[in-house]
C-alpha cells in the first residue's frame, strides 16, 4: 500500500507483491512445521462398554486438547488480519483507474454564437475568403485547441451541399487516426490527410473517397451574422476524430 501511495515504480510494486506472497508461504510452512503438533496417533479399537477410569481419561484428554486450541486462537486471528490487510491493499490499485469519463470525447469548445478565429487571433468575415480559399479556424477564445480545430472552405457558386453562402466548415481531425487534414486539392474539392492518405469530398459532406477513414469529417454548423462575421450555431453534431464504437 505504501509503495502504491508513493507512486513507486512498477518494479518495486512487483517486488513488494512477491515479498507478500513469500511471507504467506513462510507463514503456512511455519504453521505446519512448528505450530501443529508433530506426532503420530494410533486409534485403537476399543471394546464397549469401556471401564469408568478410561472414560474419565478420555474426557480429561479432550478438555486438555480444547485448552491447547484455545491458546492458539491468536494465531488464527493474526492470519485473518494478514489476509484482511492484503485484501485492503488489493483495493488501492482501483484508484489508478482515474475519474469517470465525462463528455470530453464527445464535445468540443464550439458553442452557438462563437466567431471563427484564425491562429493569429483575427476573426473571419464571409467576405475574406475567395472561391476555393481555405482557412484553419478555432472557436472564439480557444485558439490552439486541437480538438476544436476546423477547416473553413469557400466553394464556387453552385458547388457543394449544405453550404452557407458557399462556405463549409469541417473538423480538421481525420476520422482515421486523428491527424490534421491539412491538404486541400481545390480542383477536385478534396481534403487529404497526409498521414495515411484518406481523401474526403468537400462538396458532398466530406464523405470518404479513399483511404482507411471509415466515416466523413463532422461538419460544423455555421451562419453569417449581420456584422459579416462567420459564427458557429453550435458544436459538431457528432464526435470528432477517430471512429467511436457507434461507427462501423
Amino acid at each position: 500500500m505504501y509503495g502504491f501511495w508513493q507512486q513507486a515504480s512498477t518494479q518495486w510494486l512487483g517486488f513488494a507483491l512477491a515479498c507478500t506472497f513469500a511471507g504467506f508461504m513462510v507463514a503456512a510452512l511455519g504453521w505446519a512445521r512448528w505450530i501443529l503438533p508433530q506426532e503420530q496417533v494410533t486409534d485403537l479399537r476399543d471394546t464397549y462398554p469401556q471401564p469408568v477410569e478410561e472414560r474419565a481419561q478420555q474426557v480429561e484428554a479432550f478438555v486438555h486438547g480444547s485448552a491447547q486450541l484455545t491458546r492458539k486462537t491468536w494465531l488464527t486471528r493474526m492470519a485473518y488480519a494478514a489476509f484482511g490487510l492484503f485484501g485492503l491493499a488489493a483495493l488501492f490499485p482501483l484508484g489508478a483507474l482515474g475519474p469517470e469519463p465525462d463528455g470530453t470525447l464527445f464535445h468540443t469548445r464550439w458553442k452557438r454564437g462563437d466567431r471563427l478565429q484564425r491562429n493569429d487571433g483575427t476573426f473571419v468575415k464571409a467576405a475574406d475568403l475567395n472561391p476555393d480559399a481555405v482557412q484553419t479556424v478555432f472557436p472564439e477564445g480557444s485558439v490552439g485547441d486541437y480538438r476544436s480545430m476546423a477547416v473553413l472552405i469557400r466553394l464556387p457558386d453552385g458547388v457543394g451541399k449544405n453550404t452557407t453562402s458557399g462556405l463549409v466548415a469541417y473538423s480538421k481531425a481525420c476520422t482515421h487516426a486523428g491527424c490534421p487534414v491539412a491538404l486541400y486539392r481545390a480542383a477536385a474539392r478534396q481534403l487529404i490527410c497526409p498521414c495515411h492518405q484518406s481523401v474526403f469530398d468537400v462538396a458532398d459532406g466530406a464523405k470518404v473517397l479513399e483511404g482507411p477513414a471509415d466515416h466523413p469529417l463532422p461538419q460544423l454548423p455555421i451562419q453569417i451574422a449581420s456584422d459579416g462575421y462567420v459564427r458557429a450555431t453550435g458544436d459538431f453534431p457528432e464526435p470528432i476524430g477517430p471512429g467511436f464504437w457507434e461507427h462501423s
